[in-house]
This record gives C-alpha cells, structure tokens and sequence, in this order.
C-alpha cells in the first residue's frame, strides 16, 4: 500500500502548522506536533481542503486553497470538533483561536482576489454553524462538503437551493446539500 496519497493529504495541514509556528505568539504556543495516522489517511474522508483545491478554480494556485480551506476548516473544528493542528486548554481559547483561524484563511482567500470562494467559505461557515446549533453534525459536514465543492469547481443552482433550505431549517436540506455536493457545476 502507497503511503504518497497520504502524505498529500497531510501536506495542508502540515503547512498550517509551519504557519502558525512562524507567526510565533500564542497560535504557536498551541501548534500540536502530529501523531503517526495524524491527517486524511486510514481511511478517514478527505479534508474539506482537499477537495476544494483539486477543483478548477484552485488553478495555479492550489496549495494556497489548500492551505486557506484548511485555516478555516480548523478553527471550524475549534468551534465544534476536535482540532488537528492546535492543542487549546480552555473552551473560551479554543474560541478565540478558531474565530483567528476563521480570519487568517478568509484573509488569504482575499489576497487571491476570490470574492466567489470567500462568499462561499462565509455561507459555509453560517450554515455549519446553524446545523451544529440544530444538533445536525450530518448536516454540519454535508454543509462542508458541498461548500468546498463550490469553491473548487464554482457554486450550482443547487447548491444556492440547498443552502437555503439550511437556512430555514428544511428537513430536506441534508439530501440537497449532499446532492449539490456530488454534482458538479458545467463551468468554473
């Protein structure tokens, strides 16, 4: 068995982590050091990352994408899960640093000038944070997904309409999420 698919896959979080400790300061103080299994391997589903950089939009620029989905699938994981990249003693921290999370990648989505995957990456964020508020984490994840799908490959009809039945609380809104997560847009 290939260990490259891997370590691909770890490669975003990997960054995120060599980031955080250059920035020094607090975020560093809380970098984790990865234990063997750590990232996307063993079978686990991939990085919302992943698939937003292995999209169309991504271009040239795909560890970028990678490493700015990741930033703020974190401090989404700070918010509501269990990080992979930062240690945090206290629940209020863990707070602060994922809303700081929230800011780095948003803020490096905007230096690449695209304003479509920041819309997306804002509504991702809302609508996870509306299903996790429902106790909807199947909905939480789907909400991921199809959010880091439109980012790579450009937002759907569908995906505008499944976002909206989150908004309301639609109990279809799962089944259209996951759709507008496995259909792909005819162009970036």
């Amino acid at each position: 068995m290939s260990t490259a698919p891997q370590a691909e896959a770890q490669d975003g979080v990997e960054r995120l982590r060599v980031l955080l400790r250059e920035a020094g300061g607090l975020m560093a103080s809380l970098v984790t050091i990865p234990a063997a299994g750590d990232g996307d391997g063993d079978g686990l589903p991939p990085s919302p990352a992943r698939l937003a950089c292995e999209g169309p939009r991504a271009g040239g620029a795909r560890e970028e994408y990678e490493l700015l989905v990741e930033a703020i699938y974190e401090g989404y994981l700070l918010h509501y899960g269990a990080p992979r990249v930062l240690h945090v003693p206290e629940a209020d921290l863990g707070l602060l640093a994922g809303d700081q999370l929230y800011a780095i990648g948003l803020a490096r989505l905007v230096a690449l000038g695209d304003t479509l995957a920041v819309a997306e990456l804002a509504d991702t964020i809302t609508l996870s944070a509306l299903a996790q508020g429902a106790g909807r984490e199947d909905l939480a994840k789907a909400v991921w997904e199809a959010g880091a799908r439109a980012v790579g490959w450009g937002p759907s009809e569908e995906h505008a309409r499944a976002k909206s039945l989150v908004r309301i609380g639609d109990p279809g809104a799962i089944e259209a999420m996951r759709t507008s997560a496995a259909a792909l847009p005819t162009s970036p």
